[in-house]
């Protein structure tokens, strides 16, 4: 500990240079993972608070629930057997307000649920975000395809899906607008184990969402840009503490001549490490947290504190490995031949 804290003050512009550059980097992975799960939310928060379960769809529907028709009688039976499960239906349109401007939602109906706000013919229950635009409770809202009015009856928090604000109508309306008979899906809460019926395909909450093309392709792409850059801080260290060991060959043969363990040269390395990415992270972390509390309203941007410790931790082990393999031409340094070659 005491070398370690010894060379840190000897070399500190190189160390500065590193603490920064992982400084940066953190904070620019956190930024994009807290993007990632803001982005995430708004696209599909209506799923991703459902518990967990099972969704069933048509195996003719080629995992493309627009395309899905549930049998009557199967859902029945489904819907009998199971108290607690909910076929369902979402499709994306649009609503005008009372001054003729036009709104894109997600039309969303379901049988009799806890899990989904239950509406009467007429009324409508909406996404806060649409609040926000100005709608109002008791406002009145029309659809192209349907023939009477939509008397807005509440607000509900964090229902998106595909970026839209989610509006919730009866069955009956939603018929009258789509013009279908069928729901699209049921959902099963709870059971790990999907049951086998016949004509359907079952679905994690994970899988599902999967098959939503803007989605998957989305979370992928940001995803991909996380890992990348974490894999990228374990490289800056592999490479810095190569550098430094490089250049010093003749002190670690020096060391090793007077008795200084191997093991003890690791532990100066990792202790050096561990001092720059806690500095680094804390830093990244506070400012991530603080923008994620003045981020702007309509920006889709969620830094929880789970993701933040699973991805320092993940920071910290990387590092780990990138500085221990960097260190591994410390075991094969030979104090006489090391010393000889400081020399020259």
């Amino acid at each position: 500990m005491n070398m370690a804290w010894k060379e840190i003050k000897k070399n500190k512009v190189r160390f500065l240079i590193l603490g920064s550059i992982v400084f940066l980097v953190s904070l620019l992975t956190f930024i994009i993972s807290g993007l990632a799960n803001g982005l995430s939310q708004d696209n599909a928060a209506l799923i991703k608070d459902l518990p967990s379960g099972q969704f069933y769809m048509n195996e003719d529907a080629d995992e493309t629930y627009n395309l899905s028709k549930i049998d009557t009688r199967i859902q029945d039976n489904i819907l009998n057997k199971k108290k607690d499960a909910v076929a369902l239906s979402i499709q994306m349109g649009f609503l005008n307000d009372e001054k003729g401007k036009q709104r894109s939602v997600a039309f969303v109906t379901s049988t009799d649920s806890r899990l989904f706000n239950n509406v009467k013919n007429g009324e409508i229950v909406l996404d806060r975000s649409l609040e926000d635009e100005g709608i109002k409770i008791g406002d009145t809202l029309t659809n192209n395809q349907y023939s009477g009015k939509f008397v807005v009856k509440s607000f509900v928090d964090q229902k998106k899906y595909s970026h839209a604000p989610v509006a919730t109508i009866s069955i009956e309306d939603y018929r009258e607008i789509y013009r279908v008979g069928e729901m699209q899906l049921v959902f099963v809460p709870g059971g790990d184990s999907p049951q086998e019926i016949a004509g359907l395909q079952s679905f994690t909450k994970k899988d599902f969402l999967n098959t939503i093309p803007s989605y998957s392709a989305e979370q992928m792409s940001l995803n991909m840009i996380v890992w990348f850059l974490v894999i990228i801080s374990g490289m800056l260290f592999a490479i810095f503490f190569y550098m430094m060991n490089v250049q010093k060959v003749g002190l670690y043969g020096i060391l090793k001549a007077i008795g200084v363990k191997t093991s003890t040269l690791f532990k100066m390395m990792w202790t050096q490490m561990v001092f720059i990415t806690v500095i680094a992270l804390a830093l990244s972390v506070t400012l991530s947290q603080v923008f994620n509390l003045i981020a702007p309203e309509g920006m889709p941007f969620s830094l929880t504190p789970e993701t933040t410790f699973q991805l320092s931790v993940v920071f910290l082990i990387i590092g780990f490995i990138g500085a221990t393999l960097s260190g591994v031409q410390i075991r094969k340094v030979e104090p006489l031949q090391a010393i000889q070659q400081g020399e020259v």
